[in-house]
């Protein structure tokens, strides 16, 4: 059935409600590339489960997700064409490594590109901890509707991107993606076609499957963890990027970043940039405790 943007703006997404393990929070940061240099400490505080570690921050975007809902006929979308556009994350509490965890989506807006030049969807998800009734963060998406433009929604507004300042980064680190490095990461719970099936993924328009945009995003931000928090989540308040092309697992990636949390990143092997418009912003009231101690 075609596109109806009031059925899809009130689309029905149920709670998910999942039990989380500490294997599995040390999966996904396994997943997503972490401890690759297996002497690098702080790096073993998000995979090792045998000690006492931390989630990675970017976990939230897996966490109590509600599968791959839009690929129901009953939504109207064209779940062929359609592609990870944005991604937010906002950090409210620390992320628990294991327990029940309530993930809550829901469609925020529909914004009509027109005829031929798809739609813009946006959702968020609130992450509750079952056992505190507390929130500990909030992801919201945009998701791009390649086939869906002249669904008859408005055409606005458009959430401005983050501008991107002028001038080189301040620092450049490379990271290469595995080969089958999708096929892990789709255990997390997104296990769209797209990115182990090489004839959807021809079928999408691509020459293989593709890496999930939101794995992209989890190795690009290590470098921003890195050089810009020092690994300690305390200090990341949000984070919001624009994905802008593709990557293919078995690619580098080379993450751009500038002093104000700014960033961006490209395939080293095709010098085009992947994830665009980026920008890290870390809690303020936790840095001005550390200017006053």
């Amino acid at each position: 059935m075609p596109l109806n943007p009031e059925t899809l703006l009130n689309y029905p997404i149920p709670d998910v409600h999942q039990h989380l393990s500490r294997q599995d929070t040390a999966f996904y940061a396994l997943s997503v590339g972490m401890a690759a240099d297996p002497l690098d400490r702080k790096q073993l505080d998000f995979v090792d489960s045998a000690r006492d570690f931390q989630a990675h921050p970017c976990f939230p975007v897996v966490l109590a997700y509600p599968g791959f809902w839009l690929g129901n006929p009953a939504t109207g979308v064209d779940a062929l064409k359609l592609v990870l556009g944005e991604q937010r994350i906002e950090w409210h509490k620390p992320i628990p490594v294991a327990g029940e965890i309530i993930g809550r989506t829901r469609v925020t807006g529909l914004v009509d590109k027109g005829p031929g030049k798809g739609a813009l969807l946006y959702s968020d998800k609130q992450l509750v901890d079952a056992a505190s009734g507390e929130v500990f963060a909030i992801t919201s998406s945009t998701t791009f509707l390649r086939g869906d433009g002249g669904c008859g929604a408005p055409s606005g507004p458009v959430r401005a991107a983050h501008a991107m300042p002028e001038g080189t980064p301040d620092c450049v680190i490379d990271h290469p993606t595995r080969p089958e490095q999708a096929l892990y990461y789709r255990l997390n719970g997104d296990d769209n076609p797209l990115h182990a099936n090489p004839d959807v993924a021809i079928r999408a328009g691509f020459e293989r499957p593709i890496l999930h945009g939101l794995c992209t995003l989890a190795i690009s931000f290590q470098a921003l963890f890195e050089v810009l928090a020092d690994y300690r989540s305390e200090l990341l308040h949000s984070l919001e990027v624009r994905f802008s092309a593709p990557v293919y697992p078995g690619e580098t990636l080379r993450t751009e970043i500038w002093n104000d949390g700014s960033f961006r990143a490209r395939v080293v092997e095709r010098d085009v940039v992947v994830l665009n418009n980026g920008r890290l912003v870390l809690n303020r009231s936790e840095l001005k405790k550390e200017h006053r101690s």
